[in-house]
């Protein structure tokens, strides 16, 4: 008794895929949309071209503050400006850490995600998959480790003890969100830094089962899973 042969081809890549169990066909392309390289360059661009875009809006739109003007002012109302500015950094420092426990971040908290480093680049990809002989843990944000060197919000490092994001190399495509069955991800904002102004934070690292789907599928390579 013969079975029929169903297939798949990739609407990316063009690669063929047949089996003639739909179940099985089902998986094998689940799988492939994961690993597909051209889909991967194709988020790349994508959110490469996200980010010019979001640079482009920001030059145009960042409002320039004269210092001529708050100098012609009186000193009461030159005083007033010094502590609206002053309470508006103040929220900013505390703004992610407070989301971040709002979402069911614990632990201690022992950095700040605004700061003074703002002359820093993106990272390439892929994540040094040694970086625990070379750098050393910086701190602490909601009880998730974090490796340097680390100079927010330009510089960020790596994040995690058992799963781990590079934050200087993440764009912020959402893949291993979408793919961890587990939830161990959720958003956190980071604005400032120039990969991308929100990360992919493990604030339920404990409760990953070591899949590896969020590493297969991140396009920058910014993954590591160490595996207990």
């Amino acid at each position: 008794m013969s079975s029929a042969i169903t297939e798949y081809i990739c609407e990316n890549c063009g690669s063929a895929l047949s089996h003639s169990n739909p179940i099985t066909l089902q998986s094998m392309k689940e799988i492939h949309s994961q690993l597909c390289p051209v889909k991967r360059q194709k988020i790349l661009a994508n959110a490469e071209a996200e980010k010019l875009k979001r640079l482009a809006s920001a030059k145009i739109a960042t409002p320039v503050l004269s210092t001529q003007s708050s100098s012609n002012a009186g000193p009461e109302v030159a005083a007033g400006l010094g502590s609206t500015a002053g309470a508006s950094v103040s929220q900013g420092v505390a703004a992610p850490a407070a989301s971040a426990a709002a979402r069911g971040g614990q632990g201690s908290t022992t950095l700040s995600l605004t700061g003074t480093g703002t002359n820093h680049s993106a990272a390439d990809g892929p994540i040094d998959m040694g970086f625990k002989s070379k750098r050393q843990p910086v701190g602490k944000f909601q009880g998730i480790q974090v490796w340097g060197p680390y100079d927010a919000p330009g510089q960020l490092g790596i994040w995690g003890t058992n799963v781990c994001v590079d934050f200087d190399i993440c764009i912020s495509d959402g893949a291993c969100i979408d793919a961890c069955p587990v939830n161990v991800y959720e958003w956190l904002d980071t604005p400032g830094h120039p990969a991308s102004e929100k990360k992919p934070f493990m604030v339920r690292e404990k409760d990953c089962i070591f899949c590896l789907a969020c590493e297969n599928v991140c396009p920058p390579q910014a993954i590591k899973i160490f595996v207990k």
